[in-house]
């Protein structure tokens, strides 16, 4: 069989198919090595969960997930530590979104502490607001590390990796799969789509009812906090979020190699590897732009959106946006540091999907939306994608 992917939730799927006897397995990446996108160049975080809506495949999944991940990190010698994360309201106009997510944290069993404006300095003294939700059950890891673990066990089980090899055409029948690369054409009893950022269309390749779902790319952009200024940030900090909106907002993050990184913002990337600016794809922008769904989404967010890219093209701005949480950091404790791009599904209606969702075709099964927290869920995701996957070919 065939996984297309080689990040963390391929081939954390690739790994539990391998261990339930499909040992022909090959995975399939256009990429030199594993981890190259989103696996490789996300903030490290290990999620509590307390965002994500009870019932929902996000906080069901995190939760299986976080226990996998750590057991995972212990047997492979990788880091992973729970230092844990307070979630700061900067102010009294959201007190009330604190208390919601502290109701949350209670319906999904997950411990939390309220801390005033001065426990909030007890535990980060450089974090400015009037009350904080500490989670100590949030951490870090390495997940570009956990994906190298994951591809070494697939090839010692007798799994292959084959890397540098774009799918160039797929056709999915009743009984195979023919998967042609750019170098060679594979046919194989199953599918499973795990492509990130290529996800819906390698799904509707392969004849997969993915209820009109499209993919829009979302760059992340990232800054680094000079080491002289280390100091301000002791573990993770947030802000309280908008709900409306599937992203965190600016926040800092002490990374496992001690450094801390601050953001990120997010705005449409004008190409599904768009990681500058420059980097423009026509296909990918005139899919974007001449889409109803993108106008819907802007009709609801356009505000929003007109902030992120204000961040983004503005030091000043993304600056002004941390020191609502940091009132200490200067222009001079901002180095940049990368940027990541987030595969955010949309449906026909311009709504961002805000749960996992998977999709199945002839003899195959596809990841459609895999946004964060999935790093931290994906040993979850990869065993409940292998779970549908041998009910679809049973």
């Amino acid at each position: 069989m065939v996984v297309v992917g080689a990040g963390i939730v391929g081939l954390a799927t690739a790994r539990a198919l391998v261990a339930a006897g499909h040992r022909d397995l090959v995975v399939i990446d256009k990429e030199a090595a594993p981890a190259r996108h989103q696996t490789g160049r996300n903030s490290g975080v290990v999620h509590s969960g307390i965002y994500y809506r009870p019932g929902s495949a996000k906080a069901r999944l995190v939760a299986r997930g976080r226990e996998l991940l750590a057991a995972f990190c212990a047997d492979h010698g990788l880091p992973h530590e729970l230092c844990g994360k307070v979630i700061v309201a900067v102010d009294e106009g959201e007190l009330g979104r604190l208390a919601d997510l502290e109701e949350r944290a209670r319906a999904h069993g997950i411990a939390t502490t309220r801390l005033d404006a001065a426990g909030l300095r007890a535990r980060e003294p450089h974090i400015a607001g009037v009350a904080a939700l500490h989670v100590p059950s949030a951490g870090i890891t390495d997940f570009a590390g956990v994906a190298r673990a994951l591809a070494d066990e697939i090839t010692d089980a007798g799994g292959a990796l084959r890397l540098g090899e774009p799918v160039v055409a797929l056709d999915c029948g009743p009984d195979s799969v023919t998967v042609t690369t750019a170098t060679t054409t594979i046919t194989a009893r199953s599918l499973v789509n795990c492509a990130g950022l290529y996800a819906d269309r390698l799904a509707r390749a392969a004849g997969a009812d993915t209820g009109g779902v499209r993919i829009m790319a979302f760059r992340g952009e990232y800054a680094e906090l000079a080491p002289a200024a280390r100091h301000l940030v002791r573990d993770l900090v947030y802000p309280v979020p908008d709900p409306a909106f599937p992203f965190l907002g600016v926040h800092l993050t002490r990374m496992v190699d001690g450094s801390v990184h601050a953001g990120p913002n997010a705005v449409v990337a004008l190409a599904r590897e768009g990681y500058r600016w420059r980097d423009i794809s026509a296909r990918d922008t005139l899919e974007v732009a001449l889409s109803p769904r993108t106008w819907r989404l802007a009709r609801r967010y356009w505000r929003t959106g007109l902030g992120e890219v204000h961040r983004s093209l503005s030091r000043r701005a993304f600056l002004r946006a941390l020191r609502r949480l940091c009132p200490e950091l200067g222009p001079d404790d901002l180095t940049p540091a990368g940027s990541g791009v987030r595969a955010q599904a949309i449906d026909r209606r311009g709504h961002l999907l805000d749960d996992f969702a998977f999709a199945e075709g002839p003899r195959s099964v596809h990841v459609v939306n895999a946004p964060s927290p999935a790093a931290t869920a994906s040993l979850a995701i990869g065993a409940e994608i292998a779970a549908r996957h041998e009910r679809l070919v049973a």
